[in-house]
């Protein structure tokens, strides 16, 4: 059978290689170190599990509405008001297998080829790849380290065609931790709402994992652009609910109806079980997401402090999410104690994982080099070892 000509659009992930070397290791005994996870290591709190477990012996075990149940629907709903000031009907709101299934489906209900969708580096190795299945085109828009990996209005306004259809706003960053200020998201809306085609698709899956900076959702910020905004958010990050893949949009009502159009054939409702686990989990106490803050800060600190004491490595302060994206611009030319030369940010992590047992993921992968993401969502002392490795193994470079 000929597979399907979109599959060469679609450029396969930088770390599958490394993830794949990693995992090869750990069966053979190697003491591995992943730095690469996106998910906390946090178990999901009782009070979900238990809702969870309600639910079953419930019999809430059947399909529910495409676009999510009543409970869930309603329980967002509160959300976006009382956290955001978002006011939606339960029309403007869909439920879905993950905030990666409502992004993809968003693509595939309102892209038609060509189409262009602007998205700031670095990005979520995902974006890019969604909108090429959609047949869409992105246009990557490189942020600067200088101001701390944000794109500016300028960079935005030069970017901006007559066939923009979409801009991707990810906020917390991942894979750098940059949050906007409302105050450059005002910036940004000011241009936007000279371009009316263009929508904004607001990507808030890590909004409660801040530390000092205030969150700002982008409709918040722009209530002009209220009409033009997708607000993207999920229980997996805050919630260390990453398998219970729950994720959940609220917009204008034409593109939720088209999303809702493109779920009904493919998976049709997400997990009815995780549904009413999350409903319970957004309308319950929040306080412990403060207590695991405050660990994930206590990490954070560490790992940027020890990472910029590596001669040869800097390391901008993330303020929100659980990575840091240290460059490795000084290691590209050296040689390692094997004899082989770095010659990007791919061969560095290989290079960790070779030296020093530390899994991380490159740059590239994130379209933006010469850098590493390091995930900090795993213990204090898994942390403090693999730095440790880490300095040893930099250190043998020439």
């Amino acid at each position: 059978m000929k597979l399907a000509d979109r599959l060469s659009q679609i450029k396969p992930s930088p770390t599958l290689t490394i993830s794949a070397k990693a995992r090869a290791m750990k069966v053979d005994g190697k003491d591995v170190i992943s730095l690469s996870a996106g998910e906390p290591d946090f178990d999901t709190p009782d009070f979900v599990k238990d809702a969870a477990i309600n639910a079953i012996k419930e019999g809430d075990t059947k399909y529910t509405s495409v676009d999510g149940t009543t409970y869930l629907r309603s329980a967002i709903a509160d959300k976006l008001r009382n956290d955001n000031d978002l006011h939606y009907d339960f029309d403007n709101i869909i439920v879905g297998t993950g905030a990666k299934q409502v992004i993809f489906n968003a693509f595939l209900a309102s892209l038609n080829p060509k189409d262009e969708v602007i998205i700031p580096a670095p990005y979520w190795v995902s974006y890019p790849e969604m909108v090429r299945i959609a047949e869409g085109h992105p246009v990557i828009v490189k942020s600067t380290e200088k101001n701390d990996f944000k794109i500016t209005p300028k960079e935005l306004e030069k970017a901006l065609t007559k066939k923009t259809k979409w801009i991707i706003i990810n906020s917390p960053n991942n894979p750098t931790g940059s949050i906007y200020s409302k105050e450059e998201f005002k910036a940004l809306g000011e241009v936007l709402e000279k371009h009316p085609n263009v929508y904004i698709l607001s990507d808030e899956i890590y909004e409660h994992i801040t530390y000092g900076q205030q969150f700002y959702s982008f409709a918040q910020a722009c209530p002009n652009l209220f009409d033009r905004t997708l607000t993207v958010n999920g229980v997996s990050k805050a919630y260390a609910m990453t398998g219970w893949r729950i994720g959940y949009a609220a917009g204008p009502k034409r593109i939720i109806t088209g999303m809702k159009k493109i779920q009904s054939q493919s998976t049709s409702n997400a997990c009815s079980i995780s549904q009413a686990a999350a409903a319970v989990a957004l309308k319950g106490d929040q306080n412990f997401i403060q207590d695991r803050n405050a660990e994930f800060k206590k990490r954070r600190d560490f790992i940027v402090k020890e990472l910029n004491t590596i001669d040869g490595m800097t390391c901008i302060e993330p303020k929100g999410a659980f990575y840091v994206y240290p460059s490795c611009k000084e290691f590209i030319g050296k040689k390692t104690p094997s004899g082989s030369i770095i010659e990007s940010d791919t061969d560095f992590a290989e290079f960790l994982l070779d030296q020093a047992e530390v899994a991380a993921v490159p740059g590239s992968a994130f379209g933006y080099s010469p850098f590493i993401r390091m995930s900090y969502a795993t213990s204090f002392d898994q942390i403090e070892t693999a730095l440790k490795r880490i300095k040893k193994a930099c250190s043998s470079l020439t």
